[in-house]
Protein backbone atom coordinates (compact mmCIF):
# COMPACT_ATOMS: atom_id res chain seq x y z
CA UNK A 1 0.00 0.00 0.00
CA UNK A 2 1.41 3.26 -1.02
CA UNK A 3 2.30 5.37 2.07
CA UNK A 4 -0.11 8.25 1.89
CA UNK A 5 -0.15 9.41 5.19
CA UNK A 6 4.09 9.48 5.49
CA UNK A 7 3.76 11.56 2.44
CA UNK A 8 1.55 14.33 3.64
CA UNK A 9 3.62 14.63 6.47
CA UNK A 10 7.14 14.40 4.99
CA UNK A 11 6.63 16.64 1.40
CA UNK A 12 6.42 20.04 3.41
CA UNK A 13 9.51 19.32 4.77
CA UNK A 14 11.08 18.05 1.51
CA UNK A 15 9.97 21.41 0.68
CA UNK A 16 11.19 23.16 3.02
CA UNK A 17 14.93 21.50 2.20
CA UNK A 18 14.30 22.53 -1.46
CA UNK A 19 13.67 26.19 -0.58
CA UNK A 20 17.44 26.53 1.27
CA UNK A 21 18.84 25.86 -1.73
CA UNK A 22 16.71 28.20 -3.76
CA UNK A 23 18.61 31.85 -4.24
CA UNK A 24 16.67 34.86 -2.85
CA UNK A 25 16.27 37.31 -5.15
CA UNK A 26 14.54 40.97 -4.97
CA UNK A 27 11.00 39.49 -5.55
CA UNK A 28 11.75 35.99 -4.30
CA UNK A 29 9.02 34.93 -6.91
CA UNK A 30 10.84 31.33 -7.24
CA UNK A 31 10.66 31.07 -3.39
CA UNK A 32 6.99 31.57 -3.33
CA UNK A 33 5.77 29.42 -6.18
CA UNK A 34 7.26 26.46 -4.82
CA UNK A 35 6.00 27.46 -1.23
CA UNK A 36 2.46 27.32 -2.70
CA UNK A 37 2.92 24.32 -4.90
CA UNK A 38 4.15 21.99 -2.22
CA UNK A 39 1.43 23.55 0.44
CA UNK A 40 -1.32 22.71 -2.59
CA UNK A 41 -0.21 19.61 -3.47
CA UNK A 42 -0.61 18.57 0.10
CA UNK A 43 -3.60 19.83 0.45
CA UNK A 44 -5.20 18.04 -2.65
CA UNK A 45 -3.69 14.80 -1.59
CA UNK A 46 -5.40 15.33 2.13
CA UNK A 47 -8.27 15.63 -0.18
CA UNK A 48 -7.68 12.67 -1.72
CA UNK A 49 -7.12 10.71 1.68
CA UNK A 50 -10.60 12.20 2.56
CA UNK A 51 -12.26 10.37 -0.64
CA UNK A 52 -10.28 7.40 -0.05
CA UNK A 53 -11.26 7.27 4.13
CA UNK A 54 -14.22 4.83 4.90
CA UNK A 55 -16.04 6.95 7.81
CA UNK A 56 -18.57 3.62 8.38
CA UNK A 57 -14.57 2.21 10.06
CA UNK A 58 -14.25 3.21 13.74
CA UNK A 59 -10.49 1.35 13.15
CA UNK A 60 -7.81 3.47 11.83
CA UNK A 61 -7.02 3.49 8.69
CA UNK A 62 -3.94 3.10 6.37
CA UNK A 63 -1.99 2.57 8.83
CA UNK A 64 2.16 2.49 8.39
CA UNK A 65 4.43 0.25 11.31
CA UNK A 66 7.85 0.65 11.13
CA UNK A 67 10.26 -0.01 13.91
CA UNK A 68 13.35 2.30 14.87
CA UNK A 69 13.85 1.33 18.22
CA UNK A 70 13.30 -2.52 18.99
CA UNK A 71 10.91 -2.97 21.75
CA UNK A 72 10.24 0.75 22.44
CA UNK A 73 9.88 3.35 19.66
CA UNK A 74 7.65 2.48 16.66
CA UNK A 75 6.94 4.80 13.66
CA UNK A 76 3.65 3.92 13.74
CA UNK A 77 0.62 6.39 12.16
CA UNK A 78 -2.97 5.94 11.00
CA UNK A 79 -6.17 7.93 11.29
CA UNK A 80 -9.49 7.79 11.95
CA UNK A 81 -12.57 9.90 11.64
CA UNK A 82 -11.66 11.85 13.91
CA UNK A 83 -7.86 12.61 12.95
CA UNK A 84 -8.06 13.32 9.13
CA UNK A 85 -10.57 16.61 10.06
CA UNK A 86 -7.66 18.26 11.43
CA UNK A 87 -5.30 16.64 8.70
CA UNK A 88 -7.80 18.44 5.93
CA UNK A 89 -7.53 21.77 8.78
CA UNK A 90 -3.68 21.90 8.65
CA UNK A 91 -3.30 21.23 4.56
CA UNK A 92 -6.04 24.54 3.99
CA UNK A 93 -4.63 26.80 6.26
CA UNK A 94 -1.11 26.22 5.54
CA UNK A 95 -1.50 27.36 1.51
CA UNK A 96 -3.83 30.74 2.94
CA UNK A 97 -1.00 31.50 4.97
CA UNK A 98 1.68 31.08 2.11
CA UNK A 99 -0.34 33.03 0.31
CA UNK A 100 -1.28 35.68 2.94
CA UNK A 101 3.02 36.58 3.38
CA UNK A 102 2.82 38.28 0.08
CA UNK A 103 1.80 41.18 1.73
CA UNK A 104 2.41 40.44 5.22
CA UNK A 105 6.53 39.46 5.42
CA UNK A 106 9.29 40.95 3.26
CA UNK A 107 11.90 40.15 5.94
CA UNK A 108 13.61 36.67 5.37
CA UNK A 109 11.17 35.74 3.42
CA UNK A 110 12.55 32.09 2.49
CA UNK A 111 13.11 31.69 6.25
CA UNK A 112 9.89 32.74 7.17
CA UNK A 113 8.64 30.35 4.66
CA UNK A 114 10.90 26.98 5.45
CA UNK A 115 9.46 27.60 9.21
CA UNK A 116 5.91 27.61 8.18
CA UNK A 117 6.41 23.96 5.52
CA UNK A 118 8.40 22.64 8.71
CA UNK A 119 5.37 23.71 11.34
CA UNK A 120 3.06 21.75 8.51
CA UNK A 121 5.24 18.42 8.64
CA UNK A 122 5.24 18.53 12.32
CA UNK A 123 1.44 19.28 13.14
CA UNK A 124 0.26 16.77 10.04
CA UNK A 125 2.62 14.29 11.94
CA UNK A 126 1.06 14.63 15.87
CA UNK A 127 -2.70 14.15 14.02
CA UNK A 128 -1.35 10.87 12.30
CA UNK A 129 0.91 9.58 15.43
CA UNK A 130 -0.09 5.98 16.61
CA UNK A 131 3.15 5.96 19.19
CA UNK A 132 3.09 8.16 22.10
CA UNK A 133 6.86 8.73 21.71
CA UNK A 134 6.76 9.88 17.92
CA UNK A 135 3.32 11.97 19.17
CA UNK A 136 5.53 13.70 21.82
CA UNK A 137 8.64 14.06 19.36
CA UNK A 138 5.97 15.88 16.51
CA UNK A 139 3.93 17.51 19.40
CA UNK A 140 7.32 19.31 21.09
CA UNK A 141 8.98 19.75 17.80
CA UNK A 142 6.42 22.29 16.82
CA UNK A 143 7.54 24.36 19.61
CA UNK A 144 10.72 25.40 17.56
CA UNK A 145 9.41 26.58 13.98
CA UNK A 146 6.61 28.96 15.87
CA UNK A 147 9.29 30.17 18.78
CA UNK A 148 11.32 31.45 15.70
CA UNK A 149 8.59 32.96 13.76
CA UNK A 150 7.60 34.43 16.84
CA UNK A 151 11.22 35.38 17.57
CA UNK A 152 12.44 36.77 14.14
CA UNK A 153 9.24 38.16 12.24
CA UNK A 154 7.38 39.20 15.54
CA UNK A 155 6.87 42.68 16.97
CA UNK A 156 8.56 44.75 19.55
CA UNK A 157 8.30 42.02 22.47
CA UNK A 158 8.69 39.24 20.26
CA UNK A 159 11.72 37.70 22.05
CA UNK A 160 9.82 38.22 25.65
CA UNK A 161 6.27 36.47 23.80
CA UNK A 162 8.35 34.20 21.89
CA UNK A 163 10.71 33.08 24.87
CA UNK A 164 7.08 33.07 27.21
CA UNK A 165 5.55 30.98 24.46
CA UNK A 166 8.25 28.20 24.38
CA UNK A 167 9.11 28.12 28.34
CA UNK A 168 5.41 27.58 29.15
CA UNK A 169 4.39 24.95 26.87
CA UNK A 170 7.61 22.99 27.41
CA UNK A 171 7.22 22.42 31.17
CA UNK A 172 4.02 21.56 30.95
CA UNK A 173 5.07 18.80 28.64
CA UNK A 174 8.04 17.86 30.41
CA UNK A 175 5.89 15.90 32.89
CA UNK A 176 3.85 14.27 29.51
CA UNK A 177 7.55 12.94 28.82
CA UNK A 178 7.67 11.36 32.36
CA UNK A 179 4.47 9.84 32.16
CA UNK A 180 5.14 7.90 28.78
CA UNK A 181 7.72 6.76 30.19
CA UNK A 182 6.12 5.60 32.95
CA UNK A 183 3.53 4.12 30.42
CA UNK A 184 5.85 2.01 28.79
CA UNK A 185 7.36 0.57 32.17
CA UNK A 186 3.59 -0.42 33.19
CA UNK A 187 2.72 -1.78 29.93
CA UNK A 188 6.10 -2.37 27.96
CA UNK A 189 4.62 0.03 25.04
CA UNK A 190 3.82 3.09 23.66
CA UNK A 191 1.99 1.72 20.98
CA UNK A 192 -1.53 3.55 21.20
CA UNK A 193 -4.02 1.01 19.69
CA UNK A 194 -2.17 -1.34 21.96
CA UNK A 195 -2.63 0.74 24.73
CA UNK A 196 -6.31 0.85 24.39
CA UNK A 197 -6.96 -2.88 23.84
CA UNK A 198 -4.81 -3.35 27.16
CA UNK A 199 -5.67 -0.62 28.54
CA UNK A 200 -3.98 0.98 31.97
CA UNK A 201 -4.18 -0.05 35.44
CA UNK A 202 -6.70 1.94 37.81
CA UNK A 203 -4.09 2.67 40.52
CA UNK A 204 -1.64 4.73 37.51
CA UNK A 205 -4.41 6.58 36.25
CA UNK A 206 -5.02 9.91 37.96
CA UNK A 207 -0.97 10.35 37.48
CA UNK A 208 -0.51 10.26 34.37
CA UNK A 209 -3.83 11.90 33.82
CA UNK A 210 -2.75 15.01 35.70
CA UNK A 211 0.82 14.86 33.64
CA UNK A 212 -0.54 14.39 30.19
CA UNK A 213 -3.39 17.35 31.55
CA UNK A 214 -0.46 19.39 32.23
CA UNK A 215 0.74 19.80 28.47
CA UNK A 216 -2.19 19.96 27.21
CA UNK A 217 -4.49 22.39 29.63
CA UNK A 218 -1.24 24.81 28.43
CA UNK A 219 -1.57 24.44 24.99
CA UNK A 220 -5.20 24.64 24.82
CA UNK A 221 -4.63 26.97 26.66
CA UNK A 222 -6.95 26.89 29.91
CA UNK A 223 -7.34 29.21 32.31
CA UNK A 224 -5.03 30.05 34.38
CA UNK A 225 -2.14 29.01 32.43
CA UNK A 226 -3.53 31.11 29.55
CA UNK A 227 -0.77 34.19 29.94
CA UNK A 228 1.19 33.01 26.85
CA UNK A 229 -1.21 33.14 24.49
CA UNK A 230 -2.37 37.35 23.92
CA UNK A 231 1.76 38.26 23.96
CA UNK A 232 2.08 35.30 21.48
CA UNK A 233 -0.79 36.09 19.04
CA UNK A 234 0.02 40.25 19.15
CA UNK A 235 3.74 39.80 18.65
CA UNK A 236 3.61 37.02 16.04
CA UNK A 237 3.81 37.84 12.26
CA UNK A 238 0.22 37.21 10.57
CA UNK A 239 0.77 33.83 9.07
CA UNK A 240 2.67 32.66 12.77
CA UNK A 241 -0.85 34.06 14.57
CA UNK A 242 -2.94 32.33 12.32
CA UNK A 243 -1.11 28.98 12.42
CA UNK A 244 -1.17 29.35 16.27
CA UNK A 245 -4.87 29.92 16.43
CA UNK A 246 -6.16 27.55 13.98
CA UNK A 247 -4.05 24.15 14.12
CA UNK A 248 -1.96 24.22 17.08
CA UNK A 249 -4.74 25.03 20.14
CA UNK A 250 -6.56 22.11 18.30
CA UNK A 251 -3.61 20.12 18.91
CA UNK A 252 -4.52 20.29 22.41
CA UNK A 253 -8.07 19.42 22.19
CA UNK A 254 -7.47 16.49 19.75
CA UNK A 255 -4.86 15.44 22.69
CA UNK A 256 -7.54 15.08 25.48
CA UNK A 257 -9.65 13.08 23.34
CA UNK A 258 -7.09 10.41 21.93
CA UNK A 259 -5.31 10.21 24.88
CA UNK A 260 -6.93 11.64 28.74
CA UNK A 261 -10.28 10.33 27.42
CA UNK A 262 -9.18 7.18 25.53
CA UNK A 263 -6.34 6.20 27.49
CA UNK A 264 -7.26 7.07 31.15
CA UNK A 265 -11.02 6.53 31.24
CA UNK A 266 -11.24 6.44 35.00
CA UNK A 267 -9.10 9.39 35.99
CA UNK A 268 -11.00 11.46 33.18
CA UNK A 269 -13.97 10.89 35.23
CA UNK A 270 -12.83 11.51 38.60
CA UNK A 271 -11.67 14.87 37.15
CA UNK A 272 -14.68 16.07 35.49
CA UNK A 273 -15.50 18.68 38.49
CA UNK A 274 -11.55 20.12 37.52
CA UNK A 275 -12.65 20.41 33.81
CA UNK A 276 -15.80 22.03 33.86
CA UNK A 277 -14.44 24.89 36.90
CA UNK A 278 -11.56 25.82 34.56
CA UNK A 279 -13.57 25.47 31.35
CA UNK A 280 -16.18 27.63 32.84
CA UNK A 281 -13.92 30.16 34.49
CA UNK A 282 -11.76 30.26 30.88
CA UNK A 283 -15.25 31.47 28.94
CA UNK A 284 -16.65 33.63 31.24
CA UNK A 285 -13.82 35.61 32.81
CA UNK A 286 -11.78 35.26 29.09
CA UNK A 287 -14.85 36.79 27.75
CA UNK A 288 -15.02 39.34 30.23
CA UNK A 289 -11.58 40.70 29.51
CA UNK A 290 -11.87 40.49 25.51
CA UNK A 291 -14.92 43.15 26.73
CA UNK A 292 -12.13 45.03 28.06
CA UNK A 293 -9.43 45.12 24.75
CA UNK A 294 -8.44 48.11 22.80
CA UNK A 295 -6.19 45.85 20.82
CA UNK A 296 -8.12 44.08 18.22
CA UNK A 297 -5.55 40.75 18.07
CA UNK A 298 -5.59 40.40 21.77
CA UNK A 299 -9.45 40.55 21.40
CA UNK A 300 -9.26 37.82 19.17
CA UNK A 301 -6.64 35.90 21.44
CA UNK A 302 -8.94 36.15 24.53
CA UNK A 303 -11.71 35.06 22.49
CA UNK A 304 -10.22 32.23 21.47
CA UNK A 305 -9.52 30.96 25.34
CA UNK A 306 -13.19 31.69 25.63
CA UNK A 307 -14.09 29.49 22.35
CA UNK A 308 -11.76 26.49 23.68
CA UNK A 309 -13.33 26.30 26.98
CA UNK A 310 -16.29 24.90 25.39
CA UNK A 311 -14.07 22.47 23.48
CA UNK A 312 -12.97 21.41 26.85
CA UNK A 313 -16.27 21.07 27.92
CA UNK A 314 -17.66 19.14 25.68
CA UNK A 315 -15.24 16.62 25.30
CA UNK A 316 -15.65 15.46 28.85
CA UNK A 317 -19.06 15.23 28.99
CA UNK A 318 -18.55 11.89 26.96
CA UNK A 319 -21.62 11.92 24.96
CA UNK A 320 -22.12 11.89 21.35
CA UNK A 321 -23.10 15.27 21.20
CA UNK A 322 -20.42 16.84 23.47
CA UNK A 323 -17.57 15.31 21.67
CA UNK A 324 -18.87 16.15 18.39
CA UNK A 325 -19.68 19.66 18.78
CA UNK A 326 -15.74 19.97 20.05
CA UNK A 327 -14.72 18.62 17.29
CA UNK A 328 -16.91 20.22 15.30
CA UNK A 329 -16.03 23.73 17.11
CA UNK A 330 -12.46 23.05 16.75
CA UNK A 331 -12.58 22.80 13.11
CA UNK A 332 -14.97 25.88 13.20
CA UNK A 333 -12.57 28.13 15.40
CA UNK A 334 -9.72 26.95 12.99
CA UNK A 335 -11.24 28.71 10.02
CA UNK A 336 -12.97 31.55 11.76
CA UNK A 337 -9.65 32.66 14.46
CA UNK A 338 -7.69 32.13 11.33
CA UNK A 339 -9.89 34.64 9.12
CA UNK A 340 -10.28 37.23 11.95
CA UNK A 341 -6.33 37.52 12.52
CA UNK A 342 -6.00 37.41 8.60
CA UNK A 343 -8.28 40.38 8.37
CA UNK A 344 -6.56 42.35 11.39
CA UNK A 345 -3.36 41.72 9.35
CA UNK A 346 -5.34 43.16 6.21
CA UNK A 347 -5.87 46.74 8.05
CA UNK A 348 -2.58 46.74 10.16
CA UNK A 349 -0.67 46.30 7.15
CA UNK A 350 -2.27 49.69 5.64
CA UNK A 351 -2.03 51.83 8.61
CA UNK A 352 0.16 50.01 11.06
CA UNK A 353 -1.63 50.01 14.50
CA UNK A 354 -4.05 47.34 15.68
CA UNK A 355 -5.97 49.62 18.25
CA UNK A 356 -8.83 49.47 17.93
CA UNK A 357 -9.60 53.40 18.77
CA UNK A 358 -7.70 53.77 15.43
CA UNK A 359 -10.11 52.86 13.03
CA UNK A 360 -13.92 54.01 12.25
CA UNK A 361 -16.26 53.78 9.14
CA UNK A 362 -14.32 51.30 7.10
CA UNK A 363 -17.24 50.19 5.50
CA UNK A 364 -17.57 53.56 3.90
CA UNK A 365 -14.00 53.09 2.27
CA UNK A 366 -13.44 49.41 2.33
CA UNK A 367 -16.85 47.50 1.59
CA UNK A 368 -15.59 43.99 0.41
CA UNK A 369 -13.46 43.81 3.80
CA UNK A 370 -16.21 45.04 5.94
CA UNK A 371 -18.32 42.38 4.73
CA UNK A 372 -15.70 39.87 5.02
CA UNK A 373 -15.36 40.90 8.87
CA UNK A 374 -18.32 40.88 9.31
CA UNK A 375 -19.02 37.16 8.22
CA UNK A 376 -16.24 36.21 10.36
CA UNK A 377 -17.75 37.98 13.37
CA UNK A 378 -21.20 36.54 12.98
CA UNK A 379 -19.42 33.35 12.68
CA UNK A 380 -17.60 34.16 16.15
CA UNK A 381 -20.46 34.88 18.08
CA UNK A 382 -21.87 31.90 16.79
CA UNK A 383 -25.43 32.60 14.59
CA UNK A 384 -27.08 30.47 13.12
CA UNK A 385 -26.40 29.67 9.37
CA UNK A 386 -22.33 29.89 9.86
CA UNK A 387 -20.43 26.78 11.58
CA UNK A 388 -20.17 28.74 15.16
CA UNK A 389 -23.59 27.87 15.95
CA UNK A 390 -23.02 24.14 15.35
CA UNK A 391 -20.30 23.38 17.76
CA UNK A 392 -21.58 25.28 20.66
CA UNK A 393 -24.61 23.95 19.63
CA UNK A 394 -23.75 20.76 19.87
CA UNK A 395 -21.56 21.53 23.30
CA UNK A 396 -24.29 23.08 25.17
CA UNK A 397 -26.99 20.08 24.05
CA UNK A 398 -23.78 17.34 25.25
CA UNK A 399 -23.70 19.43 28.55
CA UNK A 400 -27.28 19.90 29.58
CA UNK A 401 -27.26 16.02 29.83
CA UNK A 402 -24.92 16.31 32.21
CA UNK A 403 -25.68 19.31 34.16
CA UNK A 404 -28.15 21.91 34.09
CA UNK A 405 -25.99 24.36 35.86
CA UNK A 406 -22.89 23.42 34.17
CA UNK A 407 -24.40 24.49 30.69
CA UNK A 408 -26.20 27.57 31.78
CA UNK A 409 -23.18 29.43 33.02
CA UNK A 410 -21.61 28.16 29.55
CA UNK A 411 -24.37 30.01 27.85
CA UNK A 412 -23.61 33.08 29.32
CA UNK A 413 -20.38 32.70 27.72
CA UNK A 414 -22.15 32.73 24.32
CA UNK A 415 -23.96 36.41 25.02
CA UNK A 416 -20.69 37.83 26.34
CA UNK A 417 -19.37 36.34 22.85
CA UNK A 418 -22.13 38.44 21.02
CA UNK A 419 -21.50 41.21 23.38
CA UNK A 420 -17.28 41.57 22.62
CA UNK A 421 -17.57 40.88 18.93
CA UNK A 422 -20.27 42.97 17.63
CA UNK A 423 -18.70 46.08 19.87
CA UNK A 424 -15.36 45.23 17.93
CA UNK A 425 -17.35 45.62 14.40
CA UNK A 426 -19.19 48.34 15.40
CA UNK A 427 -16.27 50.64 16.38
CA UNK A 428 -14.21 49.02 13.42
CA UNK A 429 -16.88 49.12 10.46
CA UNK A 430 -19.18 51.87 11.18
CA UNK A 431 -19.11 55.73 12.27
CA UNK A 432 -17.46 58.08 10.67
CA UNK A 433 -14.38 57.77 8.68
CA UNK A 434 -11.55 59.16 11.32
CA UNK A 435 -9.76 62.11 10.89
CA UNK A 436 -6.22 60.47 11.46
CA UNK A 437 -7.04 57.56 8.90
CA UNK A 438 -5.13 57.98 5.41
CA UNK A 439 -7.89 57.22 3.22
CA UNK A 440 -5.21 56.91 0.48
CA UNK A 441 -3.73 54.00 2.32
CA UNK A 442 -6.41 52.28 3.45
CA UNK A 443 -7.32 50.28 -0.20
CA UNK A 444 -9.89 47.79 -0.34
CA UNK A 445 -8.92 44.14 -0.45
CA UNK A 446 -5.94 43.11 -3.28
CA UNK A 447 -6.71 39.95 -5.23
CA UNK A 448 -4.74 38.18 -2.50
CA UNK A 449 -6.46 38.71 0.71
CA UNK A 450 -9.65 38.30 -1.50
CA UNK A 451 -8.64 35.05 -2.74
CA UNK A 452 -7.60 33.77 0.93
CA UNK A 453 -10.56 35.72 2.82
CA UNK A 454 -13.13 34.84 0.44
CA UNK A 455 -12.23 30.78 1.00
CA UNK A 456 -12.76 30.90 4.64
CA UNK A 457 -16.09 32.84 4.34
CA UNK A 458 -17.52 30.27 2.00
CA UNK A 459 -16.27 27.75 4.06
CA UNK A 460 -17.57 29.55 7.46
CA UNK A 461 -21.59 29.38 5.70
CA UNK A 462 -21.21 26.14 4.21
CA UNK A 463 -20.64 24.45 7.32
CA UNK A 464 -23.25 26.60 8.77
CA UNK A 465 -25.62 25.06 6.60
CA UNK A 466 -24.02 21.64 5.38
CA UNK A 467 -22.65 20.21 8.81
CA UNK A 468 -23.07 16.87 7.42
CA UNK A 469 -19.88 16.31 5.28
CA UNK A 470 -18.10 16.70 8.91
CA UNK A 471 -19.49 14.97 11.21
CA UNK A 472 -20.57 12.02 9.23
CA UNK A 473 -16.75 11.84 8.86
CA UNK A 474 -16.82 11.64 12.58
CA UNK A 475 -19.32 9.90 13.94
CA UNK A 476 -18.75 6.30 13.70
CA UNK A 477 -15.34 6.71 15.38
CA UNK A 478 -16.85 9.36 17.98
CA UNK A 479 -19.58 6.22 18.95
CA UNK A 480 -16.73 4.01 19.13
CA UNK A 481 -14.82 5.69 21.78
CA UNK A 482 -17.85 6.38 24.00
CA UNK A 483 -18.60 2.56 23.36
CA UNK A 484 -14.56 1.94 24.82
CA UNK A 485 -15.20 4.86 27.33
CA UNK A 486 -18.17 3.00 28.73
CA UNK A 487 -16.92 -0.18 28.57
CA UNK A 488 -13.76 0.56 30.69
CA UNK A 489 -15.63 2.26 32.96
CA UNK A 490 -18.20 0.01 33.42
CA UNK A 491 -20.41 2.91 33.28
CA UNK A 492 -23.20 4.11 30.52
CA UNK A 493 -22.36 8.00 31.42
CA UNK A 494 -23.46 9.18 27.63
CA UNK A 495 -26.75 8.47 28.40
CA UNK A 496 -26.77 9.61 32.14
CA UNK A 497 -28.49 13.18 32.72
CA UNK A 498 -28.57 14.71 36.19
Amino acid sequence: MFPILSSLIILPFIGALFLIFIKSTERNTGIKYVSLFITFANFFISLYLWRIFDPSISAFQFVENRIWIEGFINYKVGIDGISILFIILTTFITPLCVISVNSTTKYRLKEFLIAILVMETLMIGVFCSLDLVIFYLFFEGGLIPMFLIIGIWGGNRRVYSAFKFFLFTLVGSVLMLVAIIAIYWISGTTDVEKLYELGIQENYQKLLWLAFFSSFAVKTPMWPVHTWLPDAHVEAPTAGSVLLAAVLLKMAGYGFIRFSVGLFPIASIYFVPLVYTLSLIAIIYTSLVALMQEDMKKLIAYSSVAHMGFVTLGIFTFTHQGIEGSIFQMISHGLISAALFLSVGVVYDRLKTRQIKDFSGLVNIMPKYAIMLMIFTLGALGLPGTSGFIGEFLVLMGTFKKSILTATIASIGVILGAAYMLWLYKRVAFGDVLKTIDVNKMVDLNKYETIVLSSLAILVIFFGFFPEPLIKTYTVSIDNLINVFNSSTGLNLAENTR
